[in-house]
């Protein structure tokens, strides 16, 4: 239940705060005074579209909050879990939305910031508004089907049901590609046996292409390579006086000197390692001068090589070789599929034929129980409304059969008659609004304990009655209120003296500007206020009197 309600710098609206309790909450105030408005800034909590010309002083933020108890909430916490928002203490939930200056919103829940996905999966298990708009609803089907669904309590067999679908789907969805893939690639086929036939004349090898590519750089080179091979080897081993000659002779000298002298010693090992860095260092060039030769040919084969693979790199749009192996094995695979494309469009077939039949056993279950809530709901709904001044009201449900949806394959139809010998026929074109209003009213009521919603707010459902249907609406009212926190925003009296709170909006003129505030009233309050509702005058004595009786009479 809605603890509590602050709206700040919206509309007509600086500044309001109130105490909601449990119960039936009533609100009353004359046309214009800005209940509605209370009831736009709550729809902003429940995820809905930010309007900004609504900022009363665009220089500050807007902000909405209530406070909710969600201890008894069903599967709340499945909801944070999802959207990994921390639960409060207590059980209270905290839910806020600010419209900021510039044009930007924010939303938070718990004091954490959350995106409007998560403030509406909340916001929606806590609150649900009925308004005059809503009762347009009642003559949709997908509304229809949900309440049919409440009705029959069959949340779990909704949820094995849409598994089943979502599997159906998805091999449906596999059978259906490889048909057309088999169908464009059958006419591919002969070209592609071309391409892979090309490909794999080639004798492709991974990174051979930048390994031929570098030997063309030293076939390109090699008599430049080989005067510096030559340039270096010669000082080091090949001339008559080289490097490794002279670093061995003096060795020989530097070991007797090691003999006769103290200080010698250690110069023939480093001596020694130096001969033999040098004669590694040597014989590393001579490796790569035996190597490297000035091969004409071979030069023109690796020319000839490379301008084939770039050839066919520019012919299927790839940048090296490894992109070539792969579209090969590619186009392999392809062939090799269509080769056995038959047996697996078969076999794809075969499983989607499986997964719609195990579907359509859990539709045809989904289906019987809603066929039996709907026979119970119909005689509870026509039991409900009928005192409500319809009492020639007859309901029916009617059920079509259409392909398999995501909701199964019922198509539901409310149908209602509200005079002897009239056939029930679809609720738009028989229903004044009045009777929409009473309908969704009695629907409401039916359906509370399972939709198990804290708190259900009603803005004028009782427009364009009165008198004793008035009276027995508000005793609805009342009696959905001992299970769920109801606020009723209403006009007639007989409605607001069954509350057990009640709010007067009213709007109040500043030097500047005009503002809407909301007070409690206490028991004085509500009789002037109901008097007020009566006659037009809140201190009219008779009115008084009919106040007091109506306040009695609860």
């Amino acid at each position: 239940m809605i603890k509590s309600l602050h709206i700040s710098n919206y509309a007509l609206i600086s500044q309001i705060d109130i105490e909601l309790c449990d119960g039936l909450n009533i609100i009353t105030g004359e046309t214009g005074a800005g209940k509605s408005v209370m009831l736009g800034a709550l729809g902003l909590l429940l995820g809905g579209r930010a309007d900004m010309r609504v900022v009363r002083d665009s220089a500050r933020k807007s902000v909405i909050e209530a406070v909710a108890d969600v201890s008894a909430v069903r599967d709340i916490e499945s909801v944070f879990a999802e959207y990994e928002i921390e639960p409060g203490a207590d059980g209270i939930c905290i839910l806020r939305r600010e419209l900021l200056p510039g044009g930007r919103s924010r939303a938070f829940i718990n004091d954490s910031p959350v995106n409007l996905q998560a403030l509406k999966a909340v916001s929606l298990r806590l609150i649900d508004i009925h308004s005059q708009h809503q009762n347009l609803l009642l003559a949709d089907a997908a509304y229809q089907l949900s309440i049919i669904d409440s009705m029959a309590d069959n949340a779990a067999l909704r949820g094995r049901y849409a598994e089943a679908y979502a599997a159906y789907r998805k091999t449906l969805k596999a059978y259906t590609d490889m048909r057309e893939l088999l169908r464009r690639s059958a006419a591919d086929a002969q070209y592609m046996e071309y391409q892979l036939e090309q490909l794999e004349q080639m004798e492709l090898k991974p990174n051979e292409q930048s390994d031929l590519e570098a030997e063309r750089e030293i076939l390109a080179n090699a008599t430049n390579i080989k005067i510096h091979l030559t340039g270096a080897l010669g000082p080091m081993t090949e001339d008559s006086v080289n490097a490794v000659g002279a670093l061995s002779e003096a060795l020989q000298h530097c070991r007797a000197l090691s003999d006769v002298l103290d200080e010698a010693d250690g110069l023939a090992e480093r001596l020694e390692m130096a001969r033999i860095e040098v004669q590694d260092i040597a014989e590393s060039l001579a490796e790569m001068d035996s190597r490297i030769n000035a091969d004409p040919e071979r030069l023109d084969a690796v020319e000839e090589r490379l301008s084939a693979l770039y050839s066919l790199e520019v012919k299927h749009h790839v940048d090296n070789v490894d992109q070539l192996i792969a579209l090969r094995d590619s186009l392999r695979t392809k062939l090799e599929a269509l080769s056995g494309g038959d047996d697996s469009l078969a076999q794809l077939e075969n499983k989607a034929r499986k997964a719609k039949k195990e579907a359509m056993l859990l539709a045809r279950e989904l289906s019987a129980t809603r066929h039996d809530a709907a026979q119970h709901f119909a005689a509870e709904l026509t039991r409900r409304a009928m005192p409500l001044g319809m009492k020639n009201l007859r309901c029916e449900v009617a059920f079509a059969s259409d392909k398999l949806a995501p909701s199964g394959f019922d198509v539901v139809e409310f149908r209602f008659a509200f005079n002897k010998n009239q056939t029930p026929v679809p609720i738009g074109g028989a229903a004044s609004g009045g009777e929409i209003s009473r309908l969704m009213l009695s629907v409401k009521s039916i359906i509370a304990d399972k939709m198990q919603l804290p708190t259900i707010i009603f803005d004028e459902v009782d427009t364009g009655v009165s008198g004793d249907v008035a009276s027995r609406m508000a005793d609805m009212m009342l009696g959905l209120s001992g299970r769920l926190q109801v606020i009723a925003i209403t006009h007639l009296p007989a409605v607001a003296a069954r509350g057990n709170t009640h709010f007067r909006v009213y709007k109040q003129d500043t030097e500047e500007t005009t503002e809407t505030h909301i007070a409690r009233l206490d028991a004085a309050g509500r009789e002037r206020e109901i008097a007020l509702m009566l006659s037009g005058k809140a201190d009219d004595p008779t009115a008084i009197a009919a106040a007091k009786s109506l306040l009695n009479s609860k």
